[in-house]
């Protein structure tokens, strides 16, 4: 893939203070575009502004929690005062802890899908009438191998995950033919919080159960987003494409019991 792929285009990366979406937002940077990072932590945007550098793309920092219901229309809103066009969006943001169905309201199920499906869902809403102004305009949706997997304790994730999965095909039938939209299903990555949380003996187990032995690494994401978001996967929409080493169950030990009576 040429290096500037992305030349002159301007790319939206949420949760872009670490791990992933850092990853893609220094990955589509040195392709070419012009970058809007958002995230929680100011500090953590700045980190990754000053590690993708200049001379080269100009770099937007908008530090907003997803989870507000006004940050889609301003982190839009920004990003239009600043470049003035829109041409890719990559919604990273999400998560949710491992939690016990037992041991899960329904309102942390509820706050995992705002999170996680509602606010993507509200941040493409603002953006598509200007990603349709765009030759190139394309949607990427980082969603979770575990969209279809099943193991305890993901209850909550799983099902987030899975509804972000597809809703991305949903709106790629939506938005066809100006804008394509698709997702990416990583499975176990190593970030600097896994790689923090990892144990030896779990580290072990994830290595032997994953065909390629070896974890997803950052740029492994962020390669793949880009390839989708440049000209080379120009005839692709409504697909997820599955990161995971070639495991096809989950591969972190199960750490949860049995139900037993009261």
């Amino acid at each position: 893939m040429a290096q500037e792929a992305l030349s002159g285009a301007v790319t939206i990366v949420t949760g872009a203070g670490r791990g992933i979406g850092a990853a893609i937002a220094r990955r589509f940077a040195a392709a070419g575009s012009d970058v809007v990072l958002s995230a929680r932590s100011g500090v953590d945007l700045e980190k990754v502004a000053a590690s993708i550098g200049a001379p080269g793309p100009r770099v937007l920092t908008v530090t907003a929690d997803m989870t507000d219901p006004a940050v889609p229309e301003r982190l839009v809103e920004e990003t239009m005062a600043r470049f003035g066009r829109v041409d890719v969006l990559v919604n990273n943001a999400g998560g949710a802890a491992p939690t016990p169905f037992l041991d899960t309201t329904p309102e942390q199920l509820s706050e995992a899908f705002h999170f996680n499906v509602a606010a993507s869902f509200a941040l493409t809403k603002r953006a598509v009438p200007h990603l349709l102004q765009s030759d190139h305009a394309s949607v990427i949706n980082i969603s979770s191998r575990m969209d279809r997997l099943v193991a305890r304790g993901l209850l909550t994730y799983g099902t987030v995950k899975a509804a972000m999965s597809h809703m991305t095909r949903l709106l790629a039938a939506e938005l066809a033919p100006r804008i394509r939209v698709n997702g990416l299903a990583p499975g176990v990555v190593a970030t600097e919080a896994l790689e923090d949380a990892l144990d030896e003996s779990t580290r072990r187990h994830i290595l032997d159960t994953t065909p390629l032995h070896r974890l997803a690494a950052v740029d492994d994401v962020a390669n793949a987003a880009l390839w989708l978001a440049s000209s080379d996967a120009g005839y692709i929409t409504g697909k997820i494409i599955e990161l995971d080493g070639g495991a096809e169950r989950p591969v972190f030990p199960d750490a949860f019991s049995d139900l037993t009576a009261p």
